[in-house]
């Protein structure tokens, strides 16, 4: 063990409980709340829950909970590289492990607790119906909520005082708003007494939040050197960019008095309306990488930054993508600072110190393109009476990217010039595309099926796109293109 895992941990309470242990939130929440420690009086830790069965749980308790983040890029001409240890994780909770399960259950019977915070991707927060099962922890995201709060609502007999403060950073829509109804759908299915209802809806308060950082997350290329380094074999290392932003909407106030992130100086916003930034955020940034990161890597390329560093073919599809059709598709578009925005977006994508992998952003991309490139495409037929070429290029590249027949352990397997890649996304639709590939045929009837299959099926999208007048067939035309003459070629073609 590494004789910073060995050091002793620092005592603090823990008022935070984090759904999620991935690199973005150790690169996010987790460093805020670092600084937090540092700046003010707040001394609160955050303890983790792993919501998969499988996770980096084991990794982080070896470490005691300490790893390093270290943030990079270019500020006035000038390189910045930002070294900050972190320790503010007391433990990590795997509640599908029986006596974890317990411990977990007792976190959320805590008088300390007050705060929430999930990363569960686009994915995560989903209703699917179950049973109520108190001894075990329950499947869905959005389930384990609704069992620890009821658990939590007994034991304090429906106090208000002992409500928690919800600060969700996936990446969805009014992310608190969706949360809540879900949780008080579980509360009605599981038949619930009707006080726990209220004690939700009363004490407790599931903001909404937009969270807006670049985090490639561990340094593979860098790290035996980045080791060297920081004197430790730090295996939960997070590379990061310096920007950030966390904006927190909230029709009950600010939380600055116990969370006091701008305390801190913390680039930090409360807010009773985010619309503006999370539209601005989602549809443009997250929107980029989306919309060319599946079409880029089937083109060769592996990170955010060789495409932008490829100006005969990459860079121009997502310029094009968002100065094109992406902008032009949003209500604010002549205010200018969407064009800004974009442009300072393109910069951040160019930081060298930090390949933003393709794969990594290629997770669960059903529910990320539904997410992030759906509404610009709509918004842009509604507005200009035409369908966004390159948008609809982005849905024949997500249906050739999950060609796929055969499984390694949860992940599709599919092909990029001989070799295997990793298809990530939920089971369901994992299985989807298997069983839609697995029928082969020419590429004219692979194209023609997996279209019409892909596009009207209204759990990816919530609504049939092939009833959008020219979608399917143009999808279908792209998508021919790519299995006859692959992605480069293809887009070679419409750029």
């Amino acid at each position: 063990m590494d004789r910073n895992a060995r050091s002793p941990q620092v005592k603090r309470v823990e008022k935070v409980l984090q759904y999620g242990e991935g690199n973005f939130l150790r690169g996010f929440v987790d460093w805020m709340v670092d600084i937090l420690n540092e700046q003010t009086d707040f001394n609160g830790s955050v303890a983790i829950v792993q919501p998969m069965e499988k996770g980096l749980c084991e990794l982080i308790n070896a470490q005691r909970g300490v790893y390093t983040t270290l943030l990079r890029g270019v500020q006035n001409g000038e390189t910045v590289e930002e070294y900050r240890k972190i320790t503010c994780i007391s433990r990590c909770l795997n509640p599908h492990e029986t006596e974890q399960f317990i411990a977990y259950r007792e976190l959320g019977r805590s008088n300390d607790l007050r705060f929430v915070v999930s990363n569960t991707t686009e994915a995560g927060i989903v209703y699917h119906r179950e049973a109520y099962t108190p001894d075990r922890i329950q499947s869905s995201f959005p389930a384990k909520v609704a069992a620890l709060l009821y658990d939590r609502y007994t034991r304090f007999a429906g106090d208000h005082s002992k409500g928690l403060v919800f600060l969700p950073c996936e990446l969805i829509d009014k992310n608190g708003d969706l949360l809540r109804e879900f949780v008080l759908k579980h509360a009605d299915d599981w038949k619930l007494e009707a006080g726990f209802a209220a004690w939700v809806k009363e004490a407790c308060d599931f903001t909404n939040t937009l969270v807006d950082r670049i985090v490639p997350g561990f340094p593979h290329d860098e790290a035996a050197k980045i080791w060297k380094t920081i004197g430790w074999e730090d295996k939960l290392l997070v590379s990061a960019e310096l920007f950030y932003l966390w904006v927190i909407e909230s029709a009950k106030g600010d939380y600055e008095a116990e969370l006091p992130l701008r305390k801190a100086g913390l680039n930090v916003v409360w807010t009773d309306d985010m619309s503006f930034n999370r539209t601005q955020k989602v549809r443009i940034l997250n929107g980029a990488h989306s919309m060319s990161a599946l079409a880029a890597y089937q083109a060769g390329l592996d990170t955010v930054q060789q495409c932008i560093a490829d100006k005969d073919l990459l860079y121009p599809f997502m310029y094009q993508g968002i100065f094109n059709e992406i902008i032009p598709s949003m209500d604010d578009a002549s205010t200018g600072e969407l064009v800004e925005y974009a442009k300072d977006v393109l910069e951040r994508f160019e930081n060298p110190f930090n390949p933003h992998l393709l794969l990594s952003i290629s997770l669960n991309s059903v529910s990320k393109v539904k997410s992030r490139i759906l509404p610009s495409l709509l918004a842009h037929i509604e507005k200009h009476g035409r369908l966004p070429e390159l948008l609809t290029f982005s849905l024949a590249s997500l249906i050739a990217f999950y060609e796929g027949t055969e499984f390694e352990g949860p992940a599709l397997m599919g092909t990029r010039e001989g070799e295997t890649y990793l298809i990530q996304d939920d089971p369901a639709v994992l299985a989807f595309f298997k069983a839609a590939y697995s029928q082969g045929g020419t590429a004219e009837e692979k194209a023609a099926r997996l279209s019409m299959a892909v596009l009207s099926n209204t759990e990816f999208w919530g609504r049939d796109l092939t009833k959008i007048e020219g979608l399917q067939p143009l999808v279908e035309e792209y998508l021919k293109a790519i299995y006859r003459n692959g992605m480069k070629a293809t887009l070679q073609e419409i750029v």
